[in-house]
């Protein structure tokens, strides 16, 4: 049985114009792990997800998702598009926005990448999206349209989005950003319930009880680096480094940190 992680990334290093924004990433996560990538905003947090997913394009290092991996540097050739469409398919992405298609129902919506990517029948994909809509409790709302639900519902339907793909892994990149605050216990009740099921996830967040409470390990990053990682409870309740401190302080005094 192996044993290599799930997800690993090596001196990964990005920079927008004269802007480094990652700078020398080192990363794992186990398969099934949960990690929550915490740090004020600017810290490259985000940017280090859409490189996971390909979305932004390294300059530096290395990515491997399950068997598939990239390299990265001026020597090396980019990946060509059937590769990435397929790298892609197998990690499952949830943005702060839902990107819903407005003018199909819920159960369309969640069919539509397995259709048209996975090429699955469609009485199969029908089949797979009510599965997935069953599992984030959305399965009586099939047959709406995106613009009759709550804000936490058309987060759920993009979750289940993903999850039609069948994706090794879930990235989720500030999923609750967006929501109003009522709505936001709903959405993580569904991570926390993929966390339960075994799904390797890597998520940028700032709400820290969760984190505390879901993830297995916690890494702060500021100004482009990992600053401080470790067990979560661990990092979040005794962190060893005056800028995990000073952030989370923030937290602690019921106050929003940027």
């Amino acid at each position: 049985m192996s044993t290599a992680p799930m997800i690993e990334i090596a001196a990964l290093r990005k920079s927008f114009g004269p802007l480094e924004v990652l700078k020398d990433i080192n990363l794992k996560v186990g398969a099934g792990g949960v990690v929550a990538l915490l740090g004020p905003s600017g810290s490259g947090k985000s940017t280090l997800l859409r490189c996971v997913n390909l979305l932004v394009m390294p300059d530096d290092g290395a990515i491997r998702v399950g068997d598939t991996s990239f390299t990265f540097g001026r020597t090396t050739t980019p990946p060509r598009a059937r590769a990435l469409a397929d790298f892609r398919a197998g990690t499952g992405m949830v943005f702060q926005n839902f990107n819903l298609f407005p003018h199909m129902s819920v159960l369309q919506n969640v069919m539509e990448a397995p259709v048209y990517v996975r090429k699955l029948p469609k009485a199969a994909a029908r089949d797979l999206a009510m599965a997935q809509l069953a599992k984030v409790g959305l399965a009586d709302r099939a047959g709406q349209r995106p613009d009759t639900l709550s804000g936490g519902q058309k987060q759920r339907v993009a979750i289940a989005r993903a999850l039609a793909m069948e994706p090794r892994v879930m990235l989720f990149d500030e999923a609750t950003s967006a929501l109003d605050p009522e709505l936001v216990g709903e959405v993580l009740q569904t991570m926390q319930q993929l966390a339960a099921d075994g799904m390797t996830m890597l998520i940028v967040t700032h709400e820290i009880a969760f984190a505390r409470e879901v993830a297995d390990r916690v890494v702060f990053m500021r100004d482009g680096y990992v600053v401080e990682e470790g067990p979560a409870r661990q990092v979040i309740d005794n962190p060893q480094t005056e800028a995990t401190r000073s952030f989370l302080s923030h937290f602690h005094k019921g106050q929003t940190a940027g």
